[in-house]
């Protein structure tokens, strides 16, 4: 099954330029028209929305083809998006829904790409660090599983997150890059910070990303994937990186028929919204996600597990 929704957010800012803007207004001013869209839908509507959000899941599958990715070269991998764990639509139970939907694809590779808890004000029930990250600890795919934060994450609670990682193994990529694979097919998976990591006031953000640094860090040809919570730094991703993976948007979270997702928090409006990307010969995944923003209610988007096959 393969979803094509459009969303997105803002763009990753480094000490050696400018913070952008769009930032603590837009999301204001996102999370106020979700709630009225919401509303607006009617009481039908939203009940349907917050049921697909705590009931609906589909796994999206993809098969891009990068040109520098090797074509006999199989690698599957599962991308967990998202999460925002916590009630009404993902309590405990449910995140141990996604996990076992995940263990069932058998993937070589898990990535997970950030906000792993609720922070919205509807929250139900809450979930404990450390009741999610042992949910996902039970991954166990032959490369691994490996995660970065998101902008929640570092909004509300970035040590209790990275300590919860820690405690339960689940190696964490921090403007940083892994050699993966036997000897003839590896491959570099690499992770950058959040971009959206510290509000310096005015509408902008300053990142705790690293794209130049972690590039540094790959040493040999070997084909690169690289993780990232915000798509929007897809614009200065090198051709050096086959295939980029990305989360953030949901989807737009709520889509109505026939209207563009306008809500997308990003400084490229739909351009990176959802699904499987390609500009100048590179390759991006976008994610909708699995949890919710500033309202726990979907519609127009399922909640989704990506699987991604390479070298198919």
């Amino acid at each position: 099954m393969t979803i094509v929704n459009p969303r997105v957010l803002v763009p990753n800012t480094r000490q050696n330029r400018a913070p952008r803007k769009i930032t603590r207004r837009s999301l204001l001013t996102r999370g106020l028209v979700l709630t009225g869209v919401a509303g607006l839908a009617g009481a039908s509507t939203a009940a349907y929305g917050a049921a697909d959000a705590a009931m609906g899941l589909a796994v999206t599958d993809y098969a891009p083809v990068p040109a520098n990715w090797p074509a006999r070269q199989k690698l599957t991998i599962t991308v967990i998006a998202d999460i925002h764990a916590g009630g009404p639509n993902m309590g405990i139970a449910r995140v141990r829904e996604v996990v076992d939907t995940a263990i069932g694809l058998k993937s070589d590779l898990v990535v997970i790409l950030g906000d792993y808890f609720a922070t919205h004000r509807f929250i139900t029930e809450h979930v404990p660090h450390t009741a999610w990250a042992s949910e996902l600890a039970r991954l166990k795919p032959r490369y691994g599983t490996y995660a970065i934060l998101g902008n929640h994450d570092w909004w509300h609670d970035a040590d209790g997150v990275r300590a919860a990682l820690r405690q339960f193994k689940i190696p964490e990529l921090r403007n940083d890059a892994v050699l993966l694979g036997e000897r003839g097919s590896r491959f570099w998976l690499a992770g950058i910070d959040d971009q959206l990591a510290h509000y310096v006031g005015h509408g902008n953000f300053r990142g705790e990303d690293d794209l130049p640094g972690t590039m540094a860090k790959i040493k040999t040809d070997d084909p690169v994937i690289l993780m990232v919570h915000e798509p929007d730094i897809f614009t200065e991703v090198p051709a050096r990186v086959a295939l980029t993976l990305a989360g953030h948007t949901h989807g737009g979270q709520i889509k109505l028929p026939y209207i563009p997702p306008v809500w997308a928090p990003s400084a490229y409006g739909a351009r990176f919204a959802y699904g499987h990307i390609v500009e100048q010969g590179r390759h991006m995944i976008v994610s909708g996600g699995l949890g919710t923003s500033k309202v726990p209610v979907r519609i127009g988007v399922t909640p989704e597990i990506v699987r991604v096959t390479l070298g198919a």
